[in-house]
């Protein structure tokens, strides 16, 4: 029994770390910004896409794993330049957009990869043995690197000037503009790294993941539900939102029938938000 609860508890943590590295994008930008992106888990399917592409073409999977970020992080900054920016002052149309651009996104690769499924092998596959107990190395290595990422966000944010400004911004945006601040071209910064921060949840999950032009559609809905139930404004919501949508949609297979985890998944983050509007840790945005 406590074999099964460490390889439980390990396989719910290495689910975790991706989706709160999804959901900590998508939430910068809903607490900068004041839309959802409908868009983002098409994001997370560029990251894979470019990990698969460099696999294919023998480049190599760490290549496209390096590039993954810094590729959709310069799409995002594009595509905010280009079409997002336009829409902020209607935050609906804005959604809507977004979605149309996904569409667009997801109906391209499709394209690409004939409607099939791709797989990508793991960059260190096997496993290594702690106390008799078998650990994936590539599950660790996700892990590892997403625990290095909020880190590194929460430093980016709390201890540059920049991230003072994005701060700045986020919590008063008028107050911003009149101090000086560019807040379009903070707009246009935070939006890549969140697009980034998705490109790099894609590229570390498709090696688990076979490659599909859907792969988005799951990791969106998840990730809109986890910014809702941890609340926007804060970098702690969307983090925490991310770890108890992600631990509820990984471990609730193992208690009920997986036909019926998603659905519960909803059921249970739609009552909390319905009790606590705000969020379970929010901060606002004024």
């Amino acid at each position: 029994m406590p074999e099964f609860i460490v390889r439980f508890s390990f396989d719910i943590l290495a689910f975790v770390s991706v989706m709160v590295l999804i959901v900590l994008g998508l939430g910068i930008i809903a607490s900068m910004m004041g839309i959802f992106n409908f868009a983002h888990g098409e994001l997370v399917l560029l990251g894979a896409f470019t990990v698969f592409l460099a696999h294919d073409i023998g480049i190599g999977i760490w290549w496209g794993i390096l590039a993954a970020p810094l590729l959709v992080g310069l799409f995002g900054f594009l595509l905010e330049r280009a079409i997002i920016q336009r829409f902020y002052a209607s935050p609906v149309i804005a959604m809507l957009g977004t979605y149309a651009i996904g569409l667009v996104i997801r109906e391209i690769v499709r394209g690409i990869l004939g409607g099939q499924y791709r797989p990508v092998p793991e960059p260190w596959p096997g496993y290594y043995v702690v106390g008799g107990q078998e650990f994936s190395i590539w599950r660790s290595f996700i892990i590892v690197t997403t625990l290095a990422a909020i880190a590194g966000s929460w430093l980016f944010l709390s201890r540059t000037s920049f991230g003072l400004r994005i701060r700045g911004s986020l919590e008063n945006p008028m107050l911003a503009r009149a101090c000086g601040i560019s807040t379009r071209k903070l707009y246009s910064l935070t939006f890549a790294f969140g697009a980034a921060l998705a490109g790099l949840a894609g590229a570390l999950i498709v090696p688990l993941y076979q490659l599909s032009a859907d792969m988005g559609l799951r990791f969106l809905v998840q990730g809109f539900l986890s910014v809702m139930l941890g609340g926007v404004g804060t970098f702690a919501g969307p983090v925490f939102g991310g770890a108890a949508v992600g631990a509820m949609a990984s471990g609730l297979p193992w208690v009920v029938e997986p036909v019926l985890a998603d659905p519960l998944v909803f059921v249970i983050a739609l009552i909390v938000v319905k009790l606590r509007p705000q969020g379970l840790i929010s901060g606002g945005r004024r």
